[in-house]
């Protein structure tokens, strides 16, 4: 199909199946069985296709829209063997993915006018918040920008530790404060820096709580506004990472974040350790908002740029 050209490297492609290899063997292992003694799609394959793809986190919506697509292709088509099944849904999935007019970039890249450009991170504790922002600096800082990093996640000392790690690791400057402080304070502090240092990218960390999202609207509009005083505009990313290794719980973040804050784009990690990588496929088919990355192993190289006919070729290859 002409929506599958080869768009990645060699070595990137090979990360990326790796990555979704869990996932792939347990949707392959339920496709077997759902159509297990039978030669053409028929009105059966499709109700047990319907729940191999529910249970294995594309989620109800998308997976009704992938149902019907290949509903009327077989009514186009006349007979369809259970043969072609992977093909087709690799085709019919790639191509309602083509819809959404994102997931197609192939490299990391800001635009050229925002300098500096500031990502604001945001996130529950435990999704891989931090590994993001350090990969992320990594990424950046290998195509020859220069990054600074802000701490802004001051409840727990632990996270100011960590991102410091991240710093130390990918070599860039980070600016903190004490646990505690007002995390506005930080941002303020930190864009201050990047602009007298003349950075390209800025990555501030944020507080990973969402038992109140009242709190954590407030908190995030502050820093927002305090972030302003020093560039226009800002952040212009907010990038929400979500661990995709939660499945469903994932689309719950989701919904959640979206309405606590405006959340521009996604990160999904944790996908090499899971067998629920489908809900990449749910995510960026039901939100109206960009999966920008995806992590697919722990290697500093392992945080990809989402491509989703890359990741569906991947999803798909036997």
């Amino acid at each position: 199909m002409s929506l599958f050209k080869n768009i990645f490297s060699a070595k990137k492609k090979e990360t990326l199946d790796k990555g979704l290899e869990k996932t792939k063997t347990n949707f392959f292992s339920k496709l077997s069985k759902a159509v297990a003694g039978k030669s053409r799609v028929d009105a059966d394959v499709l109700d047990n296709l319907e729940e191999v793809l529910v249970t294995s986190d594309v989620g109800v919506d998308t997976t009704l829209k992938v149902i019907e697509r290949i509903e009327a292709r077989v009514a186009r088509d006349k007979y369809m063997g259970t043969d072609e099944l992977n093909t087709i849904l690799r085709e019919e999935i790639a191509g309602l993915l083509s819809e959404t007019h994102t997931g197609e970039e192939t490299e990391y890249s800001i635009p050229m006018d925002k300098r500096p450009y500031v990502i604001m991170v945001v996130g529950v504790n435990g999704v891989g918040k931090t590994t993001t922002i350090g990969k992320l600096a990594y990424q950046f800082k290998e195509q020859g920008l220069k990054v600074v990093l802000g701490a802004a996640d001051t409840f727990r000392a632990a996270a100011i530790d960590q991102l410091q790690v991240w710093a130390d690791r990918v070599d860039v400057p980070i600016v903190k404060q004490k646990m505690g402080s007002d995390p506005a304070s930080v941002a303020f502090d930190t864009l201050s820096s990047a602009v007298s240092q003349g950075a390209d990218v800025v990555i501030i960390d944020t507080a990973g709580r969402l038992h109140n999202k009242v709190n954590l609207m407030n908190e995030l509009t502050k820093v927002k506004k305090v972030m302003q005083k020093v560039v226009d505009d800002t952040p212009h990313e907010v990038l929400l990472v979500l661990d995709g290794s939660t499945g469903q719980n994932a689309f719950e973040q989701a919904k959640q974040f979206t309405k606590a804050t405006e959340v521009t784009a996604l990160a999904v990690t944790k996908l090499d350790g899971t067998a629920k990588g489908g809900v990449v496929i749910g995510i960026s088919d039901q939100f109206q908002i960009p999966v920008k990355y995806i992590g697919v192993g722990e290697g500093m190289e392992d945080l990809q740029v989402f491509n989703k006919y890359e990741f569906v070729d991947s999803f798909f290859k036997i």
